[in-house]
């Protein structure tokens, strides 16, 4: 199984966490709702980490975020909604909901210079790769 970080204000110390528990052995791993520093986006892909991008990317003050998310491979990117908390703009403000996970999508394709089709199917990918017991259920 994957191990999920949830990390705020404690970049050095997640990294030398990390780093540490990576050097007794490799383990698949994702940084979920990813807010944090350039550093620990290196970090956490140079271990082999998935990071996840909530609705946040949407928001006016993100700019930062949204740099770091410019320059993460799009094979180890996620998006996710953290609901029922961080509801992306247009809905910002409102209880968030896994529906709204489409306005995070858009604005990280848009980011990433992709269509959305095109990180629709890398995110998939990358779910199933990360969740190797996930079984994918055919629709229809």
């Amino acid at each position: 199984m994957p191990l999920i970080v949830h990390t705020r204000d404690a970049d050095r110390e997640t990294i030398d966490i990390l780093e540490e528990e990576a050097g007794k052995g490799a383990f698949p791993g994702l940084i979920h709702c990813f807010t944090s520093g350039p550093e620990v986006a290196r970090c956490a892909l140079a271990l082999g980490f998935y990071i996840s991008i909530s609705g946040i990317v949407t928001f006016k003050a993100a700019e930062d975020l949204r740099g770091i998310v410019r320059d993460i491979p799009l094979d180890r990117l996620l998006v996710e909604t953290d609901s029922p908390y961080l509801a992306p703009v247009p809905k910002r403000g409102k209880t968030n909901e896994p529906a709204y996970v489409a306005h995070t999508a858009a604005k990280v394709a848009e980011l990433k210079g992709v269509s959305v089709a095109e990180l629709e199917a890398a995110t998939t990918t990358n779910f199933f790769r990360l969740f190797a017991k996930a079984e994918r259920q055919q629709c229809g």
